[in-house]
């Protein structure tokens, strides 16, 4: 059954800890709200929502979809650490494939702390002991700090190596989202940093420094998705947005048994999560057009252009040099800004890469905009692990139109929002 989405929204991303910050009900309800207004429809029209967030208690998703409506339906909650978004629009996807469902919620959200992730539960087994164990085994790096950068500082030091990659190819990634951040009013950094400032900030480990690294983040994100006969029935082709491929894979004995750090940050997941997704669709990379790929790192990025086959394997620091991974180049990857400066809300970061790539796709994504789109594809990653690779298409009897009251800007949408808010009735 083919699955669309119909609708997209999501809030500005935001440095954690502050006291002013909203709640995560708060942000879930305006994500979602957004994408309902997308949609042009009411939460009554939704049949399932799938709910994903990492730092929060049991039945968070309830609390958060009941801000919008508490119309009994299932809900469930979904937890795979920084895939946990697109593993929500995953789940969606699958019940609506499966006939259960013809329209679901796909919400994800994270208010979370200041500074790098943390353990919670020093009392029992760490699900990312191994990753951690076998990194520090393996490699001959070593340096104080958290255990995330260690984990992608070491592939990236792995993929110097073996292929003679620089320190300066991965700053180049960092340059380049930072400078994409600047025409995102979503993301958490708009600063334009220089390449030399970049390569001068602060060094984390291996190749890595400040610049380099994702910050964590308080957001939300939403997604509509539906099966063709109700995309039809509310007349909603002009904007549909078709999944035509979509894999979750997990780690594999290759994870433990080759001694690469590149698989145990996730390398070899990406790969064959892509794999899946070229061969169910028949779809080339060299087709794709615009990636939002989980740059939780700048070494991460790096390595996922070849486990994606945006280049050949060995060939990304060349691919980097042509600025073949930018605006000009042969592929556009993260025109949001990506992880490194639009934030890293654990639960809402997959769903903020769905937004951007609708947006994208409809024509809508302002001083961002890609031309000649055909294919967009996501990336998204979780170490432990889990990895989401999706790839969209716009709707092939859609002829691109836009509807007055729909914006990709949040300042636009806020004036709707508040519009609408004077519009109702009061008690």
């Amino acid at each position: 059954m083919r699955v669309f989405v119909i609708g997209v929204g999501m809030t500005k991303f935001i440095k954690p800890g502050k006291d002013d910050n909203p709640d995560y009900p708060i942000m879930a309800a305006q994500a979602t709200r957004r994408a309902l207004h997308d949609s042009s429809l009411t939460f009554k029209d939704v049949k399932m929502a799938a709910v994903g967030y990492v730092y929060g208690d049991s039945t968070c998703g309830q609390r958060a979809v009941y801000e919008v409506g508490m119309t009994g339906i299932p809900i469930y909650n979904v937890n795979n650490n920084c895939s946990t978004g697109s593993s929500a629009l995953h789940l969606a996807h699958q019940f609506i494939t499966g006939g259960l469902y013809d329209c679901a919620l796909a919400l994800g959200f994270e208010k979370m702390e200041k500074g790098s992730l943390t353990l919670k539960f020093p009392d029992r087994t760490q699900p990312v002991d191994k990753l951690v164990n076998y990194s520090e085994e393996w490699s001959s790096e070593k340096s104080k700090g958290p255990w995330a950068p260690k984990i992608f500082g070491n592939a990236g030091v792995e993929h110097m190596q073996k292929y003679g990659t620089k320190a300066e190819h991965f700053a180049k990634i960092a340059f380049k989202n930072h400078l994409h951040s600047t025409r995102n009013p979503y993301s958490q950094f708009r600063d334009k940093y220089s390449l030399e400032e970049i390569i001068k900030s602060p060094k984390i480990h291996g190749p890595l420094t400040k610049l380099q690294c994702c910050p964590t983040s308080d957001g939300a994100a939403a997604a509509i998705l539906c099966n063709e006969k109700f995309m039809l029935e509310h007349n909603l082709q002009d904007q549909a947005i078709e999944i035509i491929g979509c894999a979750l894979t997990t780690d594999n004995e290759s994870t433990f048994v080759q001694k690469s750090l590149m698989n145990l940050a996730g390398y070899d997941m990406s790969r064959r999560a892509a794999e899946q997704v070229y061969q169910k669709t028949g779809v080339n990379p060299k087709e794709i057009g615009v990636v939002e790929l989980h740059d939780c790192f700048s070494a991460n990025e790096l390595i996922t252009y070849e486990a994606l086959g945006l280049c050949e394997v060995g060939k990304a620091g060349e691919f980097i040099d042509k600025g073949d991974n930018t605006y000009g180049g042969r592929v556009v990857v993260n025109p949001s800004g990506g992880l490194i400066s639009k934030g890293h809300p654990l639960g809402a970061t997959g769903l903020a890469q769905c937004a951007e790539l609708c947006w994208q796709l409809r024509g809508m994504a302002e001083d961002r905009q890609i031309k000649n789109l055909n294919y967009a594809l996501q990336h998204n990653i979780g170490l432990g692990g889990a990895c989401v690779v999706i790839l969209y298409k716009k709707y092939n009897q859609s002829n691109g139109k836009v509807r007055a009251d729909q914006s990709a800007n949040p300042d636009v949408l806020e004036k709707i929002e508040a519009q609408k808010q004077q519009e109702r009735p009061r008690l």
